[in-house]
């Protein structure tokens, strides 16, 4: 688990491709203090798992599913890369709870500053938005952020300055994707509903009725 508190920006060194997979080799300083092979760490919103520790980088493999689902298929060797290290009972939790599983992705489609911020609209799809709510929480590219609007096509957040220093998003430019991870509370509340709905539909449909019961001698 993780904050959404971004704790550095890496880069990525190199990345050796597979036939469908990926081994990427991160440039980092912060997240490799105190990590030990097998840690993760929240890349750019991904979890990927700590598989060697050089002199200033780690490895992690990424595997074809992960590729396909987010962004990390269309960074190239000297892309900037948020990074964070998993949550300990001992730290804050400045931000939300994030799992490092993205939903999905997004595209940035408008930036517009307003005084000392910046206004950041990112377009996703509608399965992604329902989980989406106003002054909700949404992890974008592993950051934690404020929603401060949200319609059926797209969502708005708003860039603090420092924000926008320690993290990769305002390094980007319209038209470039961005991980999203919605908060996870909404997901599992309609899971459950839906557990609920689709089992009392099961019991409603039994065969096991009293016209069964007689027909095989139970009455």
């Amino acid at each position: 688990m993780f904050t959404g508190i971004v704790e550095e920006i890496g880069t990525v060194r190199q990345i050796v491709k597979g036939s469908l997979s990926s081994r990427f080799i991160i440039e980092a300083d912060k997240v490799l203090q105190g990590t030990e092979i097998g840690d993760s760490i929240c890349t750019s919103g991904v979890c990927l798992t700590v598989t060697r520790i050089g002199k200033g980088c780690f490895e992690a493999d990424v595997m074809a599913e992960t590729m396909r689902r987010s962004k990390l298929n269309v960074l190239t060797k000297g892309s900037n890369v948020n990074l964070e290290r998993a949550l300990t009972l001992q730290s804050r939790l400045g931000g939300h709870i994030v799992s490092g599983h993205i939903d999905g992705t997004g595209v940035i489609t408008q930036m517009e500053r307003e005084d000392n911020a910046v206004w950041v609209t990112v377009a996703a799809d509608i399965t992604i938005l329902k989980y989406i709510i106003e002054k909700g929480s949404v992890a974008i590219d592993g950051t934690s952020l404020t929603v401060a609007y949200v319609d059926d096509t797209c969502f708005r957040v708003s860039i603090i300055p420092h924000t926008a220093e320690e993290t990769t998003l305002l390094g980007q430019t319209v038209g470039q994707l961005v991980n999203l991870e919605c908060d996870m509370i909404g997901k599992y509340v309609e899971r459950l509903l839906s557990f609920t709905s689709n089992k009392e539909k099961h019991l409603s449909q039994s065969v096991l009725t009293e016209a069964y019961l007689a027909e095989h001698g139970f009455l």
